[in-house]
């Protein structure tokens, strides 16, 4: 058993990295086996999608690290099969070397996944095992895992799809609404605020007692929000070359004021 300041994924590493090669290629034992039980336990295509991939345990443990992991953990599936004719640790230690090149992208927990399926599968050996057959398994197993990814990511997509759509039904039920809010908003400089506001107010009241229908509600506000609008007058506006002259003749007005004051 793993101790306790230690979880069964580091002490696996532990136990690989404590060996040569040679030697956990050549048998595994009960508590390697039982370790590896552990990690498997509700193990799921997801959970090991997440997990760190071969390439970065590559670069953080070293190469070597990484095939003596995955030689340990070959040893003990094929320790854990009643079958008479089992690959050797030459064999063992090839395919664990061909594993970490071509699944880089995958981890290690992928590859424990796989034969944890393959063994409760059910699948019949026919009392003997060979490399080809292992590595039909784990091959079989990334095929299923790239179904499960095309599934997950068209759910994905489908989902939200149909969130976006509800978004823009929100929106669309919330806009009318919204903007009716704004326009009978009355700006407070406006010259008869106070009077609109009064307007739109009882206009509010007559509508939710029944006393107008929405259409004469609806009109009404119009009116309002039409009141509101205050046009720009450009020809009230000076010139740039006028503001500037009496801008100036301001300023002047001033000095002579400030002048009369410190006399």
């Amino acid at each position: 058993m793993a101790p306790a300041n230690q979880t069964p994924e580091s002490h696996l590493l532990a136990t690989a990295a404590a060996a040569t090669t040679n030697a956990l290629a050549e048998a595994s034992t009960a508590e390697t086996r039982a370790m590896l039980a552990d990690i498997g336990i509700g193990l799921t295509k997801a959970q090991a999608l997440a997990a760190p991939k071969i390439f970065q345990l590559t670069h953080r443990i070293g190469e070597r690290e990484v095939v003596k992991l995955l030689v340990l953990i070959l040893r003990a599936f094929v320790d854990s099969l009643r079958v008479k004719e089992k690959p050797d640790a030459a064999d063992l230690i090839t395919l664990a070397d061909d594993l970490a090149r071509t699944y880089t992208h995958d981890s290690i927990k992928d590859i424990i996944l796989a034969l944890k399926e393959a063994r409760m599968s059910g699948h019949n050996f026919f009392q003997a095992l060979d490399i080809s057959t292992l590595y039909k398994l784990i091959a079989d197993y990334f095929e299923q895992k790239a179904r499960f990814l095309e599934h997950r990511h068209l759910d994905q997509k489908a989902n939200g799809a149909s969130t976006q759509a509800a978004d823009v039904q929100l929106l669309g039920d919330a806009a009318p609404r919204m903007l009716e809010s704004v326009a009978q908003q009355i700006p407070d400089d406006h010259p008869n605020a106070e009077g609109l506001r009064q307007k739109l107010s009882i206009t509010n009241a007559k509508a939710r007692r029944g006393l107008i229908t929405p259409e004469q509600a609806e009109q009404q506000r119009a009116e309002a929000r039409k009141a509101t609008q205050r046009k720009d007058r450009p020809d009230w506006k000076p010139s740039p070359e006028a503001q500037r002259q009496m801008d100036k003749r301001h300023q002047q007005e001033n000095r002579k004021i400030m002048d009369c004051y410190r006399t």
